[in-house]
């Protein structure tokens, strides 16, 4: 209905164009019923939307009612004169919004202020003009700050991804210079969504910021990685961490390890393999290229098909080739029939893709004839 609705007009000019005056009066009569039935729902549903508003202020006095608040001059939206679609916003809403730009403007912070932006956060938790003035009200009234932390924490677990919440949860974090419940808090959260990105990045923040926090992050994420291998906000949570430890060999030794033990369980598992790539930035004198190329090596010569193996391997032969020698010239044919393999049998929906990647090595290597050529159908 609603698609039918959005491209009205663009049906209504190709109809015109297209079809006899007959079809054309069919066609706008359909058009003029569908209309109609969804004003109707629409009235039906603002109708509801209304009752429910009024059932769920029953008990609430609206703050134009409220004798304390008679000395504010509430200000109205102005969304300008030339409004495309009116925003039907509740009595509850445009109450409250007038009044707190009616004392934002007037600059006033006091404890009535505060349960005025308690209010308008609850039904527009993304406003970020109500968070900047709450924090101004906090700090100007000196609220406990752990007590706000508290409040913060309530409103997150409602609205758990929301760049705002997260951000006053940063500026009251920081104000405290006190990180001890922050890893426990985002646990949590990511206990509700394993890939919450909000909750990482503001995870990351914490461990930066606080670098002390940072030794224990390993296990965590290896808890998460165990849960579920696919995770791929795990793994790449896995990176940010070596990342930011003073790395050394055998920390790099022992996550290659970890890798290929979680790739041998799960070989079609990308955030592992991309995982390994990103090892390999760490590798001195070629020592890690060789461990990773004859790890897939031995893989695929167990029948292990993955296509995130057999990428990984095209990459590793353009990389080790540098010459047009006969052996060399041999390996790049591997890799050529690797591509058509893909393209054919183990990753078709990305043929075209490997067309392209065959055709840079026949250029790249001079290689005009060869067994692995991928044919391409054309469109009948």
């Amino acid at each position: 209905m609603a698609l039918l609705i959005k491209y009205y007009n663009s049906f209504k000019n190709i109809f015109n164009f297209a079809l006899n005056e007959t079809f054309r009066f069919a066609f706008c009569k359909v058009f003029s019923v569908i209309f109609k039935m969804d004003d109707q729902n629409a009235e039906q549903k603002s109708d509801s939307s209304d009752s429910c508003d009024e059932a769920e202020i029953s008990n609430y006095v609206l703050y134009r009612d409220r004798p304390e608040w008679k000395d504010v001059h509430p200000i109205p939206q102005d969304d300008g004169s030339a409004q495309v679609v009116r925003i039907a916003y509740s009595e509850k809403f445009t109450d409250v919004f007038d009044y707190f730009r009616g004392v934002l403007k007037s600059g006033e912070k006091s404890e009535r202020t505060l349960g005025l932006v308690t209010d308008a956060i609850t039904l527009n938790p993304a406003n970020y003009t109500v968070w900047i003035y709450r924090l101004e009200i906090v700090l100007f009234l000196k609220i406990d700050l752990h007590e706000e932390l508290k409040y913060i924490s309530n409103v997150i677990r409602e609205f758990t991804k929301n760049y705002q919440v997260w951000q006053y949860r940063k500026n009251i974090v920081e104000m405290l210079n006190d990180p001890s419940g922050e890893l426990e808090f985002t646990a949590n959260i990511l206990d509700m969504d394993a890939k919450n990105y909000h909750a990482w990045q503001y995870r990351q923040w914490v461990l930066s910021t606080f670098s002390h926090l940072m030794e224990k992050e390993i296990e965590f994420v290896d808890k998460l990685i165990s849960q579920d291998m696919r995770n791929n906000s795990a793994w790449n949570q896995r990176y940010f961490v070596i990342n930011n430890l003073d790395y050394n060999s055998e920390m790099i030794e022992n996550e290659i390890k970890y890798t290929f033990d979680k790739i041998t369980s799960l070989s079609k598992n990308e955030s592992a393999w991309n995982y390994l790539r990103g090892l390999l930035l760490y590798s001195e004198n070629g020592v890690l290229e060789k461990r990773v190329r004859d790890f897939c090596t031995q893989l695929y010569n167990k029948g292990n098909r993955s296509t995130h193996l057999m990428s990984c391997m095209v990459d590793f032969i353009d990389a080790d080739v540098n010459s047009t020698e006969p052996e060399n010239i041999e390996k790049v044919k591997f890799a050529l029939k690797l591509c058509c393999d893909l393209a054919t049998v183990f990753d078709p929906i990305r043929r075209f893709y490997w067309v392209y990647i065959s055709g840079e090595l026949e250029n790249k290597y001079n290689i005009k004839e060869h067994e692995f050529k991928i044919k391409v159908l054309e469109n009948k």
